[in-house]
């Protein structure tokens, strides 16, 4: 979903540069992000990250990762790094990235990030746009391009034929998943919705009833 434009975003965004990394800046940064943590830590990124629930959320539960959230969306990247910010103040694990998922390999160097999440991205139901949905298979080369050998990719919708269709992009692209590493009603699994951080789409979809389909897939 396409957020309003913000007249404040722009200007948020340039005061706050070293929590939020342009496109520019995140090219030149390949093979170095670990300095921009207080800490080195495995490094696990959101792409599309909206509003920023889920990253914070991860974030505070868990201090021994470092988090990367990516947005290409202006106001959606500032909504999310301001409201970490205003709450909890500058994270020690937590950073944004305001550039496009497509060509993430160009951020990131081989087995740089440990992990990625897929959260609640745009399904894309026409068949014509088959090619920008995030679990396309030019997608899936920039991810493993990314993540160490067997690097996973955690993915979760709403979006009962994106998933399908996801599991089936994997499994072409040659990933693999084990029977314990999926689920097609996360919230009525005791076991698998353990730990699970919530995203504002995950939210709004439970109140409506709606099962969230989540894959833990890997190279």
């Amino acid at each position: 979903m396409h957020l309003r434009a913000k007249p404040w975003a722009s200007a948020w965004l340039t005061a706050h540069s070293d929590i939020v990394i342009d496109q520019k800046q995140a090219t030149e940064q390949i093979g170095k992000w670990q300095m921009l943590f207080d800490q080195k830590n495995p490094i696990h990124i959101e792409i599309g990250s909206g509003k920023g629930q889920f990253i914070l959320g991860m974030a505070l539960a868990h201090p021994e990762i470092n988090y990367i959230g990516m947005e290409i969306q202006e106001t959606a990247i500032a909504i999310a790094a301001r409201k970490s910010f205003e709450q909890v103040g500058k994270l020690p694990n937590l950073r944004y990235i305001y550039g496009n998922g497509n060509g993430v390999e160009t951020y990131f160097e081989k087995a740089e990030v440990a992990k990625l999440y897929l959260n609640f991205s745009d399904p894309w139901p026409k068949t014509r746009h088959e090619s920008r949905r995030l679990t396309y298979k030019s997608f899936l080369k920039s991810y493993e391009a990314i993540l160490p050998e067997k690097g996973e990719v955690e993915f979760k919708t709403d979006n009962r034929h994106l998933f399908e269709y996801s599991m089936v992009s994997f499994v072409n692209y040659g990933m693999r998943w084990s029977t314990n590493d999926y689920s097609l009603d996360l919230h009525q699994d005791d076991e698998k919705v353990l730990g699970n951080i919530e995203t504002e789409y995950e939210q709004k979809f439970m109140a409506k009833g709606q099962p969230i389909y989540k894959i833990k897939a890997h190279f």
